[in-house]
């Protein structure tokens, strides 16, 4: 048997071992050496059943471990008057004895990154990154605005977090932000509105990952899941994926998990985002953790969104599901589209004015931004010739015309659809324009003859309020080719001589009977079909008109860029939200 090395003078032991090591067993030898301090895993896309996602980790007899780790030990030992030494816990040089896999020292300097996306989080933002900061694990705190109109972005810089604007509105654009500018290998996410919290969260989170017994790991509190976790994520786990279906509150968005892993995931745009991680980590072959950190208090979420987020959890768990060869009923694809139609009706988009009184209506195409949307979808698609033809006839009603339209996108998939919504050049100071209106308490929103699921994307880059467009119809996220013009676009039955209007929408809006009621709209459009919009506003703007009849309109302010309405906008409401 192997004596101990005595702490004097391991080096004779120690070469001795290791000149008999490279007689018998070399290249096992060579190979242990050189491998790095912690096992590899790969991350790839996560349609790969796991079986093939992970290597089976390398079984080496007890006394060549015991060689590894000795000469380790004697060559460490050089330089440690040089460097700062970093223990291990006992258990975890007890795993490695065993044969297990290489482990981790615990770090004596910082190490995590800690997320924090934001959005309106001005009364408890501070002291989240002051807490984060705290903790003897956090590195830095990076804080991810989404365009907030309080003090959000201010209060989180002075509190000692770097704050980045995100690129999209939504939380899972946020968090991935966060990833991408991360400096540490381990990250830690946070929402900005807790309280309550117990020392040490970030340091707990991150033991499992430092200990190398996880990927990924949720954070699981005192108090128990919320509606949406009880009656829609646990039944619906239980069914789809029962090997995550033991963790306590799968929606929660505290998480840990290293970085190379969160880069490599999906993130959804809505309140799927949390689900998503988690199902697409477990689907990757990660290792996944839940660990204990206590009671906490989180704001409460309206009724109205409870009624959202649990559509939009169901729509990722079954969508997850699906990808794994788990759903075999096509059917259940309609409820996304379901869930999308819904957005985009304008009586959900009226409860959630909140009381305020004051709204700006924007046109899209040629407004908001430089091209029209179907003109670049029919470029990128091959279709321009065809669509030419089409846009803009003389002898179509809006109805036919868009219609046709719509026809000639039949089987372009809807990621087209969203990659070219991406893309489309928004005009300069278009977000700044939008952001200082919504903090002068203005409710922003997109008021488009386009398709839905192109405003969408533009709304959320704008970081608006709202979209209002047509609903293109989607089979298996497949263009059908079918047309179902909204609702808030229609006349009354009485009013035949603009029957599809933009103008209507102003009109159901004075008609909201919430309290309090709207006092005023603005509007901003580009072309002939926003003209009677215009004509009806309180205040109207058109921007670089392409008809001369706008130019003619008393009252509408004609403008080239988003820079000259600055000095329109109104000083900021003490209340805007």
């Amino acid at each position: 048997m192997l004596r101990p090395l005595r702490r004097n003078n391991p080096f004779p032991q120690a070469l001795a071992l290791g000149l008999f090591a490279s007689c018998t067993e070399v290249r096992l030898c060579q190979s242990w050496l050189a491998a790095p301090p912690q096992t590899h895993r790969r991350y790839p896309p996560h349609g790969l059943p796991p079986k093939t996602l992970e290597r089976p980790p390398m079984r080496i007899p007890h006394f060549f471990l015991t060689i590894k780790r000795r000469l380790s030990a004697w060559w460490q030992g050089l330089g440690a008057s040089k460097r700062p030494a970093s223990k291990a816990p006992e258990s975890l040089a007890k795993d490695r004895a065993l044969g297990g896999s290489p482990t981790i020292a615990m770090p004596m300097t910082r190490y995590a990154t800690v997320i924090i996306p934001a959005l309106n989080e001005a009364r408890r933002i501070a002291e989240v990154v002051r807490y984060a900061l705290a903790d003897e694990a956090t590195s830095e705190v990076l804080v991810i605005d989404d365009s907030s109109i309080d003090d959000t972005a201010r209060l989180a810089r002075e509190a000692g977090a770097r704050v980045i604007t995100s690129t999209i509105l939504g939380k899972g654009a946020s968090m991935c932000d966060g990833a991408l500018s991360a400096k540490e290998d381990l990250l830690v996410y946070l929402d900005g509105d807790l309280s309550g919290l117990q020392p040490g969260i970030v340091s707990k989170l991150c033991r499992p990952l430092l200990r190398d017994e996880a990927d990924f790991v949720k954070a699981r509190f005192g108090r128990s899941g919320g509606r949406v976790t009880e009656l829609t994520a646990k039944p619906m786990l239980k069914v789809f994926f029962p090997e995550v279906a033991h963790l306590g509150q799968p929606l929660g968005g505290i998480i840990a998990a290293r970085r190379s892993l969160m880069r490599s995931l999906s993130f959804e745009g809505g309140y799927g985002v949390d689900i998503g991680l988690l199902l697409d980590a477990h689907r990757a072959g990660a290792r996944l953790v839940e660990v204990d950190i206590g009671s906490l208090e989180h704001d409460s979420q309206p009724l109205l969104d409870l009624t959202l987020m649990a559509n939009e959890v169901a729509r990722v768990i079954y969508s997850r599901a699906r990808a794994s060869g788990r759903l075999h009923v096509e059917q259940v694809i309609a409820m996304y589209e379901t869930q999308r139609q819904a957005q985009a009706e304008l009586d959900y988009i009226l409860t959630r004015r909140r009381g305020r009184q004051r709204i700006l209506l924007l046109d899209m195409d040629g407004t908001v931004t430089r091209s029209r949307f179907a003109l670049e979808l029919a470029r990128a698609t091959g279709r321009e010739a065809e669509l030419m033809t089409l846009l803009d006839g003389p002898n179509d009603d809006a109805a036919t015309r868009s219609a046709r339209i719509a026809a000639l996108f039949k089987f372009v998939h809807q990621r087209e659809f969203e990659r070219v919504a991406h893309k489309l050049e928004l005009r300069p100071g278009a977000i700044e324009f939008v952001n200082r209106m919504r903090r002068a308490g203005f409710m922003v929103g997109l008021v488009s003859d386009s398709y839905f699921v192109a405003a969408d994307i533009v709304h959320r880059r704008l970081f608006a309020d709202f979209a209002l467009a047509h609903l293109l119809q989607f089979d298996a996220e497949i263009c059908a080719g079918r047309l179902l013009l909204n609702s808030g676009f229609l006349a009354h039955p009485a009013d035949e001589e603009r029957r599809i209007c933009k103008s209507h929408v102003l009109r159901r809006l004075r008609e909201d009977l919430g309290e309090p009621p709207v006092a005023e709209i603005w509007a901003m459009g580009d072309n002939i079909n926003d003209l009677a919009m215009l004509r009806s506003a309180d205040k109207a703007f058109a921007m670089e008109p392409k008809s001369a009849q706008l130019r003619e309109v008393p009252g509408v302010i004609v403008v080239k860029g988003f820079e000259e309405l600055l000095a329109h906008v109104p000083a900021e409401h003490p209340e805007a939200a």
